[in-house]
């Protein structure tokens, strides 16, 4: 009985939270055509289209002329395009021309390629090609985000067990800081779907399909090899149980084997893509004609690119004339700091072990982050016998009690359940690597949108607004929200500097 209620309980905030994420969309849509409308864009060049180098018979300048309704349409739409998103659609449209477009994963415009030749393919001679392809990168983001914030209450709902703070945090992740980029033509919202999809399914059971959800992550941004991280601490706890606890060698072995494949299959999808860029720009040159990352011991053309074009590097951003830029970030990467401190300050045993800490009814409710399993199954049954055997007794043993409740209260207590709990702990070393990158290798104030797919900074939002001692902060971070929501759609819409 309680089980059903709990079930309704979750599919009803589910079905309202669906609800807030298309409202959220449909909000950050409408400020962007207010402002759009109010105000002059600082860069009108997105819609130049010159001719594609290669494919030239897909060059918009053969395409039929447009009635004056569908032209303007045509036009609205690809005036649009600002910042990253005039890269993605010219992939999509062209293929990668140029050495630094291959900073832009294929992912989002394999996608966008096909939506629009398949499902808006009967648009193209109303509006012309290039405003499909537009529009299908609006409705494949909008898409993933409201997929992705479902797969966020539902693995929140398993970490943190209270289906409220679930829900509180994936509120606040509907109307994100980084809002405006998860309904433009930006590779957040696959990024997010895949990653956040990637750890349902590994706290699910299904570690292979995990592993092919954090490839696609790893398609989308380069950053998704980093999810391989979780895989990395289920084996090596999988590892641990199987060859100290249960003494079986030939098991560990398996796991250890298992998990590094999947670490592969995630790493593969960019290894492939950087391999790809290689044969395109290196391949059939002479030495002295070749760029100067092909003669690399390891040709990386991501880091050259990041490098050369960008000037991302280890403390290169360190510089007084980016201090805006530092401020613009300082919301965000306080929140992840806050967080992260915040976490350690409460399990510090955690992080010293790695997690080993963890107590045993902490594993056991760790949805198969720390136990493998046959030994979650086992202990399932075992637990069942010994509750049955005590069903039998008439009176129960005093001291088995006291070890009850002790237990009961160990797990229930404040510091060691919802965002304090053993659980987190592999999302907040992976939300410490990426602040970490942000704030010293990044330009920073990419950090808004770079940080914005990382559930903890969620679910110690959520704690902040619902514990009474910490009401003020609750305001706060509405408040931020809220105003890198309008300061979003405003600049970056126009095409000035955001994030």
């Amino acid at each position: 009985m309680v089980k059903s209620m709990e079930s309704n309980s979750k599919s009803r905030k589910e079905t309202i939270l669906i609800k807030y994420a298309i409202f959220s969309r449909f909000l950050v849509l409408f400020l962007t055509i207010l402002w759009r409308s109010l105000l002059q864009p600082y860069d009108t060049s997105a819609a130049l289209n010159p001719p594609c180098l290669y494919n030239k018979d897909i060059a918009t300048e053969d395409s039929p002329p447009l009635f004056v309704a569908n032209a303007t349409i045509s036009k609205t739409l690809e005036n649009s395009i600002v910042w990253d998103s005039v890269y993605f659609v010219r992939i999509t449209e062209c293929g990668y021309e140029y050495e630094q477009t291959y900073a832009f994963l294929p992912l989002l415009p394999f996608f966008i390629s096909l939506l629009a030749r398949s499902v808006f393919a009967p648009l193209v001679p109303s509006i012309g090609l290039r405003a499909v392809m537009v529009l299908s990168g609006y409705i494949v983001s909008n898409l993933a985000f409201i997929f992705a914030a479902i797969y966020l209450f539902r693995v929140s709902v398993i970490i943190l067990k209270d289906t409220e703070a679930s829900f509180r945090a994936s509120i606040i992740f509907c109307f994100n800081p980084a809002s405006i980029f998860y309904s433009s033509i930006y590779s957040e919202s696959l990024y997010a779907v895949f990653s956040i999809g990637g750890v349902h399914h590994l706290l699910s059971g299904n570690s292979n399909i995990a592993a092919l959800w954090f490839a696609l992550s790893s398609c989308a941004r380069s950053n998704g090899v980093l999810n391989a991280g979780y895989i990395c601490f289920q084996t090596m706890h999988r590892a641990y149980e199987a060859l100290y606890q249960k003494r079986r060698v030939y098991l560990a072995m398996q796991v250890l084997v298992a998990g590094f494949l999947r670490c592969v299959c995630i790493c593969l999808p960019f290894v492939a893509y950087q391999a790809y860029g290689y044969y395109n720009i290196c391949h059939g040159y002479t030495l002295d004609e070749m760029r100067p990352w092909c003669k690399g011991r390891i040709p990386l053309l991501y880091s050259f690119i990041q490098s050369h074009y960008w000037g991302v590097g280890f403390l290169k951003y360190f510089q007084f004339k980016q201090l805006p830029n530092f401020l613009l970030a300082s919301p965000i990467l306080s929140l992840a700091v806050c967080s992260i401190m915040s976490y350690v300050k409460s399990r510090p045993e955690l992080f010293i072990s790695l997690g080993f800490q963890a107590t045993n009814n902490e594993k056991r409710s760790a949805a198969r982050l720390y136990s493998l399993k046959d030994a979650v199954e086992t202990e399932v049954k075992t637990s069942t016998n010994e509750g049955n055997r005590g069903i039998r007794q008439r009176k129960p043993s005093k001291k088995k009690e006291v070890t009850v409740t002790n237990v009961a209260v160990e797990f229930n207590s404040p510091e060691k359940s919802g965002y304090f709990s053993a659980d987190v702990f592999p999302f907040v070393v992976h939300l410490g690597l990426m602040a970490a990158t942000a704030f010293f290798i990044m330009h920073v104030q990419v950090a808004t949108r770079f940080l914005s797919a990382s559930p903890p900074l969620y679910w110690f939002a959520s704690y902040l607004i619902a514990s009474p001692k910490h009401s003020k902060w609750g305001y706060l971070i509405w408040s931020y929200c809220a105003a890198y929501v309008l300061l979003g759609t405003l600049l970056f819409s126009n095409f000035y500097p955001f994030t």
